[in-house]
């Protein structure tokens, strides 16, 4: 008898891992590939995220379930069932490390997408600063918080940058003079996610 875990339940455990974190995934690929395009597209998920934890952890625990049952062909003399390596431990704790892994990515996405470069740091502080506040919708992460930063910190003028996904905001103090509101906006958008109520203090 066979007590090797379905493929199907390893599968699916992985997909719903991947599913989970896929919010916070997506505004890194895009800093790597160099695009915006379908960032924000994935933000919803983040509802369903406790969700998709539980099927990770059900699927991937029946999986475990299935794989140290003891084996009932062992009392029937029975020649053992040779087990290729997709349905054996080795590969079920490969997935299992893998899920773990993508289900606390939330947790490190900021370390992956932390910027070399000090910009806002090496600009002066001017009393003839401007600084914006502006309402986001769709930021779901550190991961969020940093496509953001970056995008905004790449214009003339920028001296500080502030992002909380948490409260859905930006804080931006920059020089009217090299650069605009609207160019803030436009580069915010471009990350994908929406401005929205801009204020300006």
């Amino acid at each position: 008898m066979n007590k090797s875990p379905n493929l199907t339940w390893i599968g699916t455990g992985l997909l719903t891992a991947v599913a989970a974190s896929l919010c916070c995934i997506a505004p890194i690929l895009a800093i790597v590939a160099g695009t915006t395009s379908l960032v924000s597209q994935f933000s919803w998920l983040d509802s369903f995220r406790p969700y998709l934890i539980l099927v990770t952890v059900l699927t991937l625990g029946f999986s475990w379930y299935q794989q140290l049952k003891p084996d009932q062909s062992m009392n029937c003399h029975c020649e053992p069932t040779k087990i290729s390596f997709w349905q054996s431990k080795r590969f079920l704790s490969l997935v299992t490390v893998l899920a773990i892994l993508f289900l606390t990515f939330p947790s490190y996405s900021n370390w992956l997408s932390q910027d070399g470069s000090q910009k806002l740091v090496a600009t002066a502080k001017s009393d003839s600063g401007q600084v914006a506040y502006v309402n986001i919708k769709g930021m779901t992460c550190t991961g969020c918080e940093h496509h953001v930063k970056q995008e905004v910190t790449k214009l003339q003028g920028v001296s500080d940058v502030k992002v909380s996904y948490q409260k859905g905001n930006a804080v931006v103090k920059y020089d009217p003079k090299k650069t605009s509101l609207s160019q803030i906006h436009k580069a915010i958008a471009s990350t994908g996610y929406q401005v929205v109520e801009p204020l300006k203090k």
